[in-house]
């Protein structure tokens, strides 16, 4: 591929990545565990879900995840003593746009935990790693994230009763249970913008970011990718400037289609754009087949769990594309 069409496939990536930090609602509902949905802090911005008993078994999940090294889960499993590959059902993770965290249920054990430092906090063992800390609040149950916020949530809730931010809560209530993950937010200053590069590409995400004030994610992998985005603009034009962006770098990306591999032009034609006034919807069919040309394309699936992690991946991935936009066509 040349280089200006890989630029602008992976810009389509980098709008798409960031839209799927977001959510909304559809028809149908999730069930969202009440222990779990009990540790929300009231006022996060942002809820995504993860049914990973569900997951495990989608053909994705398998080729792509199940049995292989992933630094960013092997790191979270040594820091907090459960891998979710493994021992979790269902993941819930919260944020207020500074500190996140993680509430899992399944099936826990301190034995796990035995080379980290641990201190008592309300009655609970805590377990920390510098500025990251869990506890286990049962043998099914466990939080963790970054210490400020689980000690706050044990401040909170001792019990694990409280009351989170029920306009969330609601909205991820309605989407159907057929999805294995999905995701609510409120707007995203300060959760994902103020990490976002100013220049390229990647500024150009930033501003999309800051021009949507409610946004939905639900995804279903067991036959693909089948998912579904919206995002709510705060006017009428920056919903038309993001739907003519993502237009154009879905045409962008067909025509860097390789002659070789026509079929991988139906990967892009599964991708639809619609506005509605202050509301972009967009909607993902993929099959199975494909999306796993097109991974293999972009060396995911043997390259996946060998990505340095000295910066989140979604910045590496867009700091390596502004490097490379400054080579020369």
């Amino acid at each position: 591929m040349k280089p200006r069409r890989a630029r602008q496939l992976r810009t389509l990536l980098l709008l798409l990545g960031t839209l799927t930090a977001c959510n909304s609602a559809r028809s149908g509902r999730t069930s969202i565990d009440s222990t779990l949905a009990a540790w929300v802090p009231s006022d996060a911005i942002m809820l995504a879900g993860v049914h990973m008993d569900a997951l495990r078994t989608t053909p994705l999940f398998q080729k792509l995840i199940a049995g292989r090294s992933l630094p960013q889960l092997d790191d979270f499993a040594r820091e907090t003593g459960f891998d979710p590959r493994r021992d979790v059902r269902e993941l819930l993770l919260a944020s207020d746009g500074k500190d996140t965290l993680i509430a899992a249920r399944g099936t826990f054990s301190e034995r796990g935990l035995a080379g980290l430092a641990k201190q008592s906090y309300k009655g609970v063992t805590l377990y920390t790693r510098g500025e990251r800390g869990a506890a286990f609040i049962d043998t099914s149950t466990a939080i963790a994230g970054t210490l400020p916020a689980v000690k706050r949530a044990l401040d909170r809730h001792p019990s694990g009763n409280g009351s989170g931010p029920e306009e969330l809560l609601d909205r991820a209530r309605q989407i159907s249970s057929q999805y294995q993950i999905w995701s609510v937010s409120n707007g995203f200053e300060n959760l994902l913008t103020s990490e976002i590069p100013e220049t390229g590409n990647a500024a150009n995400a930033g501003r999309i970011l800051r021009s949507l004030e409610n946004t939905t994610i639900a995804a279903d992998l067991s036959t693909g990718i089948n998912a579904y985005l919206t995002g709510i603009c705060r006017s009428d034009d920056e919903a038309k400037n993001l739907s003519d962006a993502a237009r154009g770098l879905i045409g962008l990306a067909r025509l860097g289609v390789p002659k070789k591999q026509p079929e991988l032009l139906r990967l892009w034609d599964g991708i639809k754009v619609d506005q509605q006034q202050r509301t972009v919807n967009i909607t993902v069919a993929a099959p199975e087949d494909l999306v796993e040309k097109m991974l293999d394309r972009l060396g995911v699936q043997r390259g996946f769990g060998r990505l340095p992690v000295t910066q989140p991946v979604w910045r590496r991935s867009a700091l390596s594309w502004e490097q490379e936009s400054r080579r020369p066509e």
